[in-house]
Formats: structure tokens, sequence, C-alpha cells
């Protein structure tokens, strides 16, 4: 057996193996709610053999869009849909998840295929964005955001926490907060977003304020049996990387001590002048650090889809979970085609349902009697 393709336990939760598929917007939803594509595309991606399976990011408001095509969390009548997918989720094989969050100053921006930008103020269909601070993110996305007050930050926190009641009475068991990419938790945390000078600013003690709080309370809310984790940029490649870590990995041992149970290490994407060295699992030796000092399980993803890679990364203790994503949207069945490049007996049956389990498996050439 390869390590990939071993179970995981977490709380009460087992996966059946450790590959998962990260939240990837469809930008497809109307007014937050879902419809015939999400209901095809998510059971889909389950059938191809991930243990985890989580559905994009969701509002927890309607200012927290990143672009009106995004799903939310933030009625019932959203709820309603997303039950729905976390039931086929499950009746595929995988664990349902989901992951909830806020734009920030990201927000109100148009479809990546329709510019990827800020809506103009003066369309419709976009609206006011927030923040930290009054500092725009810059480039494409250059609308100015209101600098947050107490009560707003206490209103989004709320959102938050019934977001992930709606999301646990659906039917997930397994909760992703985005704290990560520039977005409104990220951007707390990040100096290059945070200028406030109140409790929720200032030092990085300050900055971790709205993330550690969050965590905590959504913790309370959420079951203490499920999983309840966090994806978060531990590093910006700004030239200021050890001190972002060290700032990062202190937050995450906080996080952990209010209740959260494993991070999906990621990037800030909080400045246009970041430097990142794409390249296969460069993030990884940055998850072991933060697997190792932090002593909970982590997970990541980016550039890591290569047989080999994912198998290294799990068998060496870099991660506990590797996330493919854009793999997994060229070939549905992308655990079936790593099972089979890592020699794992009887691929077919391992990872895909039996309806196609059966053909692969029997499979033995034309003329042999043993397929159509």
């Amino acid at each position: 057996m390869t390590a990939v393709f071993t179970p995981f336990t977490l709380k009460d939760v087992t996966l059946r193996n450790r590959i998962a598929v990260p939240p990837m917007c469809q930008y497809s939803a109307v007014d937050g709610l879902t419809n015939q594509w999400h209901q095809i595309h998510y059971p889909g991606l389950a059938r191809g053999g991930a243990g985890l399976v989580i559905v994009e990011a969701t509002a927890v408001s309607p200012e927290g869009r990143i672009t009106p095509g995004c799903t939310g969390l933030w009625n019932d009548e959203q709820a309603e849909g997303m039950e729905q997918i976390a039931a086929s989720i499950k009746a595929a094989g995988s664990v349902a998840g989901i992951q909830i969050g806020h734009a920030g100053r990201k927000a109100s921006a148009n479809l990546p295929w329709e510019g990827d930008d800020h809506i103009p103020a003066a369309d419709p269909r976009g609206w006011e964005t927030i923040s930290p601070s009054v500092v725009a993110f810059g480039g494409g996305l250059s609308k100015m955001p209101k600098a947050m007050s107490l009560d707003d930050i206490a209103r989004v926190q709320a959102d938050f926490v019934a977001a992930a009641r709606r999301a646990r009475n659906a039917g997930f068991e397994w909760l992703e907060l985005h704290f990560a990419h520039g977005y409104l938790a990220q951007s707390f945390f990040s100096a290059h977003s945070n200028q406030r000078s109140d409790q929720y600013g200032g030092d990085a003690s300050g900055r971790s304020r709205f993330l550690l709080e969050t965590v905590a309370a959504v913790r309370e809310a959420w079951p203490e049996n499920l999983p309840l984790t966090a994806r978060f940029g531990v590093i910006e490649y700004d030239g200021r990387d050890e001190e972002t870590l060290v700032a990062a990995i202190d937050l995450t041992r906080k996080m952990r001590d209010s209740g959260l149970d494993l991070l999906n290490v990621s990037i800030g994407f909080s400045t246009t002048e970041a430097k990142i060295p794409w390249g296969p699992t460069f993030l990884a030796p940055v998850a072991e650090r933060v697997r190792r000092e932090t002593e909970m399980p982590v997970a990541s993803a980016w550039c890591i889809d290569a047989a080999q890679d994912v198998e290294r990364v799990v068998a060496d203790g870099q991660m506990d979970i590797v996330m493919i994503g854009r793999a997994f949207l060229a070939d549905p069945h992308y655990s079936y085609r790593l099972a089979l490049e890592l020699g794992l007996d009887k691929p077919s049956w391992s990872v895909l349902p039996p309806p196609y389990a059966y053909w692969l498996s029997s499979y033995r050439g034309p003329g042999t009697g043993s397929a159509q």
C-alpha cells in the first residue's frame, strides 16, 4: 500500500485516502444559490476517488462574495441547495467539506473570464468592500475599501458562526475557514493591508486577533467531533518570509489551542509585489515546517500533482493530506490515474465506484468477452 492511499482519521471522520479536492470557485451561482452545475460537478469529483471534496469558497454574507457568481450560506434557501450537494458527495464515497469565507477588499469583482477586476462603482452589480484599513489591493482590484468598525468586525464574526451552523445542518462533516489569499482574514493578519492602531492591528499579536477570535467562535458552533480546519497564507514571498512565517506558526499554535484541528498551508497573496517561486512541490518544505513546529496535521496544494510527488510528500511526512485541484478538473478520475502510476494492486476497486471499477478491472482487450 502506498502512503497516499492509506486512510486518514481526524476527530470522528475518516478519509479513505490522503487525496483531497480543494475549494475551486465555479463562479456559477446566482444570488449565492447553487444550481444544476454544482449538483453535477461535485459528485463527479467525489466519484473520482478523492477522500475529501471541499466545496468552493462560500460567502458568509452578500458583501463577502468574491464575485456575483459565488456561492453563499447566509440564508436557509442556500443551505437547502448545499444539503443536496453534501449528500451527493457522501453517496459517492468522499467526505463532504465546505470552505466558508469573506472576500474583504477583493470582493465585488468581475468573473475571472470577464476581467477578474473590480466591478466599476457605477455598475449596479457591484457593492462596497470592507477591510481592516483603507488600503486597496492594487492592480485590477483597485477599489478603496471601507475600514471596518468594531461593530463590523463583530457582525462578520457572527456571520461566520451562522454559516458554520448552516453547513453542519446541511450535512457537511469537514469545515474549512478561508483565512488565505488576501481575503478578509488574511488582510487582518498581513502588515500589507492592516494599518489599524486598535486591538485588531499593530504588532503580529493584534493582527492575529480577528482570526483567533473567529476560530474560537466557530468552534463553539461547530460539533466538537468534526474537523474544524483553516486555509491560511503563512508566507507571502515578499522578502519578509521568515518574519511572516514565525508569526504565522505562532498564530497557528494559538488557533490549535482554540480548537483548530488541521491547517491547509497556503500563500498570503496580500501584495502585488510578491515573487512566488512557482514549481513542483515548492510549498512542501513550508508545510513540513508548520507541521513540525505546531505538532498538528497539515495539508497543502499548489503544483503537487505528479504521482511520485504526491506520494513523496505524504511518505516523507511533509503533509498529511495532498490537495489536488486543477488535475481533477482535467481528469475527474485523477485518483485512479495516480493509483495506476503508483502500482496500487487492483486500483479500480480501490478508488472508483463499482459500476466503473467492474468494467475497468475486468477488461482484457477486444475479443475476450470481458468488456463491451
